[in-house]
């Protein structure tokens, strides 16, 4: 297997890109700590494409990821098509999943996570460049961690983690 350096994100391409947008522009600022290798760089995807062409490609870039970001907004659970397989593909190949709120919530939403993952091993968090930067840090080894012990299920970060991050 090539390795593996890619972090996945998954969202809502209608109603959600503006957030994908905000963390590409974290990523390029010096002054922010955030730092991601997007797996959304190795090929793309059109609107045009066939389902099953654009799930090759996309099926391509979860094989080059190390992590999986959901970003969840308020139609995410919704989203059958692609966002429900691309969270069913992260679990079958036990990628660290990281479920970020899009409302500021700290722990899982139960009104907006997609049923899919709602039981499966997964770090909720907010949206913010600090919290985010922690999760992409920390969260595969404890993953690992959780998995090797037998942890299912949502996680989230104390409130203390996000004061010590001035959150």
């Amino acid at each position: 297997m090539p390795y593996r350096n890619k972090t996945f994100i998954s969202f809502d391409g209608d109603t959600d890109m503006h957030y994908y947008r905000l963390m590409q522009a974290w990523k390029q600022n010096d002054g922010i700590e955030f730092n991601f290798y997007n797996a959304h760089d190795l090929n793309s995807a059109r609107d045009t494409s066939l389902e099953s062409s654009i799930k090759a490609q996309l099926a391509e870039r979860m094989r080059n990821s190390k992590l999986f970001i959901l970003l969840v907004g308020e139609k995410t659970k919704y989203l059958q098509k692609f966002v429900r397989w691309e969270i069913e593909q992260a679990v079958s190949r036990d990628l660290p999943i990281v479920a970020i709120n899009l409302n500021g919530r700290r722990s899982m939403d139960d009104d907006r996570c997609p049923p899919v993952l709602k039981d499966k091993l997964a770090i909720h968090i907010s949206f913010n460049a600090a919290i985010m930067q922690y999760a992409l840090d920390y969260w595969p080894d404890s993953h690992l961690s959780h998995k090797q012990k037998g942890g299912t299920g949502p996680y989230y970060y104390k409130e203390e983690v996000y004061r010590r991050l001035g959150l």
